[in-house]
């Protein structure tokens, strides 16, 4: 039998009960091998320089440099690792996300999130490898006053309005100023197909589908998606070669 697939990560937080709390958690997840342990920037580097890591977890605001500058240090490396931000600064989602950052934490950490990151981290690890696999894409949206990121990968369904879009999550939407034509086109290659004029959806969410009858539906994290006629033989062939693709 293969063993499961680790990866060796470096911790740094200024804060050391934050710092104990991540490595406790990291450490009840079997996808986590090497641990390291910063509490600044500076040593962050130090470190890296000595014993590379497949990814960094990083608080923001630290002494000396802080998270985005230490992001941006890991650019040089010869093998850069996967950079997810934890902190409690949700302001700077968007910034996160302008130095490639795969993930964005916000404290106080849950341990279902930080297993979510591991497996984005792991993901992108195997995707670098297959030209086959596409990379997941972050949208920036905005939540009150606060800008905030989604991840394509967290997108069920997208509802066209106007010139707008909705885009739907198992928990959330968020409206954003993309037409679901782009979307279409953009998404396409990651699994999303259009079943009506107003709807684009991941196809491996769909759970059920009714393609005969008056009103043909597909259904996406609990809710029922029209589908148009013409779309019917499309949607039906996208159905199948899902499940060809995962036997």
């Amino acid at each position: 039998m293969t063993a499961p697939a680790t990866i060796d990560v470096l911790i740094a937080d200024d804060e050391r009960p934050v710092l104990d709390e991540l490595e406790l958690l990291l450490r009840r997840d079997p996808r986590v091998g090497r641990i390291l342990r910063a509490s600044s920037g500076s040593e962050a580097v130090r470190l890296l320089a000595e014993q590379p890591v497949d990814a960094a977890f990083l608080d923001i605001h630290m002494p000396g440099l802080s998270g985005f500058d230490l992001a941006r240090a890991m650019t040089r490396f010869a093998r850069p690792p996967a950079i997810v931000f934890v902190t409690a600064d949700e302001a700077g989602a968007v910034e996160a996300f302008d130095v490639a950052a795969v993930d964005f934490i916000l404290k106080p950490i849950r341990r279902e999130r930080l297993e979510r990151a591991v497996a984005r981290i792991l993901t992108g690890r195997d995707a670098s490898g297959d030209p086959g696999t596409v990379a997941d894409e972050h949208i920036p949206v905005k939540v009150g006053d606060v800008m905030r990121v989604v991840h394509r990968s967290d997108v069920r369904w997208v509802q066209s309005q106007g010139d707008y879009a909705r885009l739907h999550t198992e928990t959330d939407s968020h409206l954003v100023r993309e037409s679901i034509s782009d979307l279409e086109e953009r998404w396409a290659s990651a699994g999303f197909i259009r079943v009506h004029r107003s709807y684009l959806v991941d196809r491996a969410a769909i759970t059920t589908a009714r393609l005969s009858g008056a009103h043909p539906a597909v259904v996406v994290a609990g809710e029922e998606i029209p589908v148009s006629r013409r779309s019917v033989g499309s949607v039906r062939d996208a159905i199948l070669h899902a499940r060809e693709d995962r036997r």
